[in-house]
């Protein structure tokens, strides 16, 4: 006869992805409220409703979970921008219409922590090495989205200048975060049509 320890095992597992993604997802929610100062496994095991030891197993050190985390919310990104991208080239847009479509994803409430905390995030990795890669992986990621944005319109060597487009993208949104405003959005606009009609011209 199974004891009862027996019995729990498979449950467990069967219950370990939502609880790995429940930690991941409060770790999020903590890192916008209150930086990553303030986080404890105490706190993130509190917020996500799990045992300290339930984060602990699935997360052997907090640098192995704030990389996780990372990860997690720009691959959600990604794959939203991509759904994005995808409906703009299916309408084969002028440079104009895609300035006008980032701008209105820069302007768009979020509707979640994740941009703060994907800032709080590459923030950290400056002081901690074992972060890096993970912020090195989400730039990346945006870099060859970017690119591919840019191929869609005809700019020549697109992923020379994709950097520069998610940099001026990135800097656009903090500057929204940051005043708690929603940015001018002629100017906002203007800055990427430039930046689109010197790629074309490049």
């Amino acid at each position: 006869m199974a004891t009862s320890s027996q019995e729990a095992a498979p449950t467990d597992r069967r219950r370990a992805p939502a609880t790995r993604d429940a930690i991941l997802r409060a770790t999020l929610t903590l890192l916008a409220e209150e930086g990553t100062g303030a986080l404890s496994n105490r706190r993130i095991a509190a917020e996500a409703g799990v045992s300290l030891g339930s984060l602990t197993y699935h997360f052997p050190s907090q640098a192995v979970l704030l990389r996780e985390s990372l990860l997690l919310y720009v691959n959600e990104e990604v794959e939203r921008l991509e759904a994005v991208a995808a409906a703009l080239r299916a309408r084969d847009p002028s440079p104009a219409e895609v300035a006008a479509e980032v701008e209105a994803l820069i302007a768009r409430p979020t509707g979640g922590p994740g941009p703060l905390a994907e800032l709080e995030l590459h923030l950290q990795a400056a002081r901690d090495p074992e972060l890096q890669e993970a912020s090195r992986r989400c730039f990346a990621a945006y870099d060859a989205l970017a690119a591919d944005a840019l191929a869609s319109l005809g700019v020549p060597d697109p992923t020379r200048h994709a950097p520069a487009v998610v940099a001026l993208i990135v800097g656009l949104g903090l500057r929204r975060l940051g005043t708690a405003a929603t940015a001018d959005s002629a100017a906002v606009t203007d800055a990427l049509l430039t930046h689109l009609r010197g790629a074309l011209a490049g």
